[in-house]
């Protein structure tokens, strides 16, 4: 089973780029797939593993962790993001690209 070591994006109702986002998590892949029960309709599945998430303060602490236990992992490295800086000012341009609209 290989498990998957990722630095998560941070989510919609963060601002600024603090947070949870500077944890890494070790989570394993799924082994099987999620069955509905035919009796409650709930969805199931017998692979335990999937609700394992495992978190760390550093990539190298996760990888420590997985190569200690034996564990076969795959990192996957986080994309850095764009800022445009951007001025108020740019939304009433003469050249600007498309139209203004109220």
């Amino acid at each position: 089973m290989v498990a998957r070591i990722y630095q998560p994006a941070k989510s919609a109702m963060q601002s600024g780029r603090s947070g949870r986002s500077s944890e890494w998590v070790l989570e394993y892949a799924p082994e099987s797939r999620r069955e509905a029960d035919p009796l409650m309709g709930w969805t199931s599945s017998n692979d335990t593993r999937r609700q394992l998430r495992l978190t760390f303060p550093t990539q190298e602490e996760a990888v420590a962790y997985a190569t200690r236990e034996g564990i076969a992992y795959e990192i996957e490295k986080p994309q850095q993001r764009s800022v445009t800086p951007k001025a108020y000012a740019d939304n009433f341009r003469a050249d600007r690209v498309g139209r203004w609209t109220h």
